[in-house]
């Protein structure tokens, strides 16, 4: 994670990959924040890997103005589309079956319920399914890293980037 100082006049964006790497395709999310490591963010600008989600990512998220979530669904969509959505509450967000859909939804929830929500996009990648313990992204998906990593920076703001491949979905 990238501590990052801010000036007074930027809003704090927190870049948030949310998955599971030994699920294949479902860590998708995670895949786009580590192929985004070696860029050179403003200073109020942050990237995590998520992982799983769960309340550890509360104080990360209290701390921003913005957090753009990226995260794999099924959501029936043909498997590499890739979704702008603004959810506010856990309602608005798109059917998962992941460990993390409950933990990170009741998060978000609690943020509205005590007032302090953060603006939150998320860029839902449709996934085909839950895939068995692999690494590797699936062929379809690898071109996709790179194209949500893009959307992203241009959603912070950010000069465009280099992206490096992630050695796993290389």
């Amino acid at each position: 994670m990238r501590k990052t100082k801010t000036s007074i006049d930027s809003p704090r964006i927190l870049i948030l990959g949310i998955g599971n790497v030994l699920m294949g395709d479902e860590g998708v999310g995670v895949h786009v924040v580590n192929a985004l490591d070696e860029a050179a963010f403003p200073p109020n600008v942050e990237c995590l890997d998520g992982g799983v989600g769960s309340f550890l990512l509360l104080e990360p998220m209290q701390s921003v103005d913005k957090v753009i979530l990226i995260d794999a669904t099924i959501d029936g969509q043909e498997p590499g589309s890739v979704r702008r959505l603004t959810p506010k509450f856990s309602t608005d967000y798109p059917n998962t079956l992941t460990a993390h859909d409950i933990g990170l939804k009741d998060l978000l929830d609690a943020f509205y319920l005590m007032g302090t929500a953060p603006e939150v996009v998320l860029y839902a990648v449709s996934i085909s399914g839950l895939q068995d313990m692999v690494m590797d992204l699936s062929p379809v998906l690898r071109p996709v890293v790179s194209k949500v990593a893009k959307m992203v920076t241009a959603e912070a703001a950010i000069p465009p980037v280099t992206v490096r491949s992630s050695p796993i979905c290389a």
